[in-house]
């Protein structure tokens, strides 16, 4: 219920012990496994992961198509009209800075590991068909394309939808547990609720970590290029010491004041890169690749999403769409958890069009822009080096290419500077992500603790970096996708029970037939205007909280109680007044009356100071039920009047509940 607030924990730390401890311990053990028994921890991962190719190859391929057609029939549903938050919520950012956010938590370090890299790495080896060709070059953006298109942004939009709906809309703690609360209940507060907290912290520090790996290598190639910084595990262990300090600096500085000005950052580095490549490269004939990759994904999208190579086997498909897929849910914890944390206000229509198109306009152009150029360099222009280059160390993929270029060196510092800001913005991400589900869904817990996960992120990938045990935890994560996978289908399962049932109580509460509305007398027009023109202060309506409607809505409980109803009044500290009919297992009804401030009207303030427009705000005394904001003012009503409202509104939630017993 949103007027409901979670108990308050002391001041120096909220954390939900069962999740934090268990979660801090199982993380110690697996980088134990990794710095003293690598070659076991590789054994073991490995065949996990190759089990999973193997065998459940066919399970992750039908879940990631069900996940894109799961969101898209929400968003073209009635259900896409609901809010993510109260009715009467706006979001929390504007446009750009939450798109920009969405971008870096999700796709920032693997866009500049893999842009180069990966087009050249499916024309040299590809998946079927003779390699170095005109074709494989066609189908080496498509199948890039594939990999890091609509399925991707897909499986981050279940997690984040279910967690903003369950979170914002109906006062559950933004944690994993609490999109499985239409299935099991009130159990997701015990060892159920525990169990699929820890396993998505362990999924989101060991998948930051992994991700950390790979950016502080490439940060590494490139200080190498530019200033000759030796290349090896003692220049990794001093970065990641450095950039772990700057993204502690940013988790110290909140979401607000750190992360959205990094995230900000990353977008204007970007779109820098993004437009310095289309200019100095080809740029009408990577106008025209993406075009054209584009329509080839579009028109090959269906059969590329169910195409396991069952008729043609090959190892390809384990090593590179199985394992995106694989990764992309292994991450969906940590990046879904984020998405949902600066989605609160959206329509679930307005956030599954955000999440699933915007950012993929952007990797599409980034994979077209760098991806063609790089092939276009050793097709046309003879550039045999570049493939070589990949072949033999992905990591400075980037920078070989832009060797090719004019202003190499400077833009080689930006390609720099903007993988450590996406580290930075991974690292901080991940860490207010961890501390959200091991402190209980608070929003914001004490800063010692988001600066802990911070630094534990950075020491395991230092760890893994120095043991060699980033690929058997990067297995590990993989192989942990399975079982999210499941558990990603029972949150669609239940975000679809929640939503019918709101939907069927807002259709109900419209259609009910209402008694009449009480009249305490009649009043002549002349009073009926003045009081339309008249604009009251917060004084005022508090006033008229306690004097007529706690009056009234104390009548409606004692009356209630006569019946053998369990009602209760209440107030907070910011003058609202409430009432509460609990119903036992069933929805209990809610209705409030709150002060609401409201800027004064242009016509009446047009000659006023923006001072005096703050101190001459008028306020309403407005209607809240279980949804939030009803948007109509009781303020000057009489207590009957009061009375029969509540009334009218409770026998829209009998109507309610006698349409879904």
């Amino acid at each position: 219920m949103n007027e409901r607030t979670q108990p308050s924990k002391p001041g120096w730390y909220r954390i939900n012990p069962p999740v934090f401890f268990t979660s801090a311990a199982l993380a110690l053990v697996f980088v134990a496994l990794g710095a003293f028994a690598p070659d076991w921890s590789d054994a073991f991962f490995g065949g996990l992961q190759g089990w999973v190719v193997e065998s459940a190859g066919w399970f992750y391929v039908l879940a990631v198509a069900g996940f894109l057609v799961f969101v898209v029939s929400l968003a073209f549903s009635s259900f896409g009209r609901l809010k993510l938050g109260p009715d009467h919520s706006s979001p929390d950012y504007s446009y750009p800075s939450w798109f920009a956010m969405l971008f870096s938590a999700g796709m920032g370090i693997g866009l500049m590991f893999f842009g180069v890299a990966e087009p050249i790495m499916h024309y040299a080896t590809p998946p079927v068909g003779d390699p170095e060709t005109v074709a494989a070059a066609r189908q080496a953006m498509r199948v890039t394309f594939f990999h890091w298109g609509i399925h991707a942004w897909a499986i981050y939009a279940v997690v984040a939808l279910s967690l903003a709906y369950f979170a914002f809309r109906h006062g559950l703690p933004l944690t994993i547990r609490s999109s499985l609360y239409p299935l099991i209940g009130e159990r997701i507060h015990g060892p159920i609720g525990h169990a699929v907290d820890v396993f998505a912290v362990l999924g989101t520090l060991f998948g930051v970590a992994t991700s950390l790996g790979f950016g502080v290598i490439q940060v590494n190639s490139g200080l190498a290029y530019l200033f000759d910084v030796p290349v090896g595990i003692a220049t990794q262990m001093v970065l990641i010491a450095v950039i772990t300090g700057v993204a502690t600096l940013s988790v110290g500085l909140g979401l607000d004041a750190g992360i959205r000005r990094i995230s900000e950052l990353n977008m204007i580095l970007a779109v820098t890169l993004l437009a310095f490549v289309l200019v100095a490269g080809p740029t009408v004939y990577l106008l025209q690749t993406l075009v054209q990759n584009t329509g080839m994904y579009v028109s090959n999208l269906f059969s590329m999403t169910f195409n396991l190579y069952a008729y043609e086997p090959t190892g390809w498909i384990g090593g590179w769409t199985l394992f995106y897929w694989g990764w992309w849910i292994a991450w969906s914890p940590f990046v879904g958890m984020f998405i949902a944390r600066v989605s609160r206000g959206r329509t679930v229509r307005e956030f599954v069009t955000g999440v699933l198109l915007v950012p993929l306009g952007f990797t599409f152009m980034w994979m077209t822009f760098f991806g063609n150029t790089a092939l276009h360099m050793i097709m046309v222009d003879g550039s045999a080096g570049l493939m070589e280059a990949v072949a033999e160390d992905s990591s400075v993929a980037l920078f070989r290419f832009f060797e090719l270029l004019p202003l190499s060196s400077i833009t080689s510092l930006l390609a720099t500077l903007l993988v450590i800001t996406f580290f930075v913005t991974s690292s901080d991400s991940g860490s207010l992500v961890v501390d959200m589900l091991t402190s209980g869904g608070v929003d914001e817990g004490p800063l010692w603790q988001r600066i802990f996960w911070a630094v534990v992120e950075g020491a395991i990938a230092a760890v893994l970096l120095y043991a060699g045990g980033l690929g058997a935890l990067q297995a590990a994560t993989i192989a942990s996708a399975l079982p999210f996978a499941l558990v990603m289908l029972l949150m669609c399962w239940g975000m679809v029970r929640a939503m019918r049932l709101e939907v069927t109580r807002q259709l109900s509460m419209r259609e009910a037939r209402l008694a009449p509305l009480g009249i305490a007398g009649p009043i002549d027009w002349k009073t009926r205007l003045r009081a339309m023109a008249h604009h009251p202060r917060r004084q005022e309506v508090l006033e008229f909280l306690q004097q007529q409607v706690r009056p009234a809505l104390a009548e409606v409980a004692a009356e209630l109680a006569k019946h053998g109803m369990k009602a209760r009044v209440d107030e907070a500290a910011d003058g609202r007044i409430w009432i509460e009919v609990g119903h036992g297992e069933e929805m209990d009804f809610f209705y409030s009356v709150r002060p609401r401030p409201y800027a004064p009207p242009s016509f009446a303030m047009s000659d006023l100071r923006r001072k005096r427009v703050e101190e001459s705000r008028y306020f309403r005394a407005e209607v809240h039920l279980r949804e939030g904001g009803q948007d109509y003012d009781v303020m000057g009503w009489h207590r009957d009047e009061l009375i029969h409202d509540v009334l009218d509104q409770y026998q829209r939630h009998m109507h309610f509940l006698d349409v879904v017993r």
